[in-house]
């Protein structure tokens, strides 16, 4: 409960939209960083408290330290921010193959997921993955897209095709562990140039799945320099660059299912390519 005591100084930062985030100054000098949210899901911080734990423990990629986490509140150990550079993104790319090849007890989680505020179902699976990302990752949020008007039933339709149908992209592997939400958005690069994952949605699944995601909407820094890094450290299965439209249709799924229509036609285009 020291936190409820010993800071003395709050200062808003960027974190999200979701979330208020501050960085708390406390009367030994030190900082940290705070996000809390207003009437939060239950469990909400909890699981990315255990998602950032599982990560961290894995000693491959810079993850900040989980400090205290309540209900309504999230600390964790600050980041000086900086800008990315070139050798810390092929830094990024070894140290994430690193994390991936930690691997995990099964795809999904022991705990109940979340991104954003949506539920993210994590029920345990040995597999096959594709199976299972049918299951867990596209069938929820396709269900919730048609459900608030996002999505039309052609579109629906159409991405049905693609689960029905995932089993011939191919590209099973067993469980790597893995952000889940690796949005570009959700690494911070600090003052030396390296990346520090972030907002988690941490779970047994496919490492194709973290790349993908760094690609998207602008891409990661250096992101070629950091997928070649990668690579060195790991080859990806061939078939891998057909596969990304399929990785990246589940987060642009959840994003039609929590903010609507806007993200229609990346669905739709996503399903075309593939």
């Amino acid at each position: 409960m020291f936190l409820k005591h010993q800071r003395i100084r709050e200062t808003p930062v960027p974190g999200g939209s979701i979330c208020t985030a501050q960085r708390l100054t406390l009367d030994d000098g030190g900082s940290l960083f705070a996000k809390t949210l207003v009437d939060p899901p239950s469990g909400f911080f909890a699981a990315e408290a255990a998602g950032l734990r599982w990560l961290r423990e894995a000693d491959a990629a810079f993850v900040p330290e989980v400090i205290a986490v309540f209900p309504d509140m999230l600390a964790l150990s600050w980041i000086d921010h900086g800008e990315a550079s070139a050798a810390g993104a092929e830094r990024f790319g070894r140290r994430l193959a690193s994390l991936h090849r930690c691997g995990a007890a099964s795809f999904g989680a022991p705990w109940d997921g979340y991104i954003g505020t949506a539920v993210l179902p994590n029920d345990p699976s040995p597999g096959p993955w594709g199976a299972w990302f049918a299951a867990f990752r596209l069938a929820p949020f396709l269900h919730a897209s048609v459900a608030n008007g996002a999505l039309a039933s052609d579109d629906a339709a159409a991405v049905e095709r693609v689960m029905s149908d995932i089993s011939t992209y191919g590209g099973d592997e067993p469980p790597s562990r893995i952000h889940g939400d690796l949005w570009p958005g959700n690494v911070v690069w600090d003052r030396h140039g390296d990346g520090w994952l972030v907002d988690p949605a941490a779970h047994g699944g496919h490492r194709e799945t973290d790349l993908a995601l760094l690609g998207l909407w602008g891409g990661a820094p250096f992101y070629d320099r950091l997928l070649s890094a990668y690579q060195e450290s790991w080859p990806l299965a061939d078939g891998w660059r057909e596969r990304v439209p399929l990785h990246r249709l589940y987060l642009l799924l959840v994003h039609t299912a929590m903010f609507g229509a806007a993200y229609r036609e990346s669905v739709r285009s996503t399903v075309r390519s593939l």
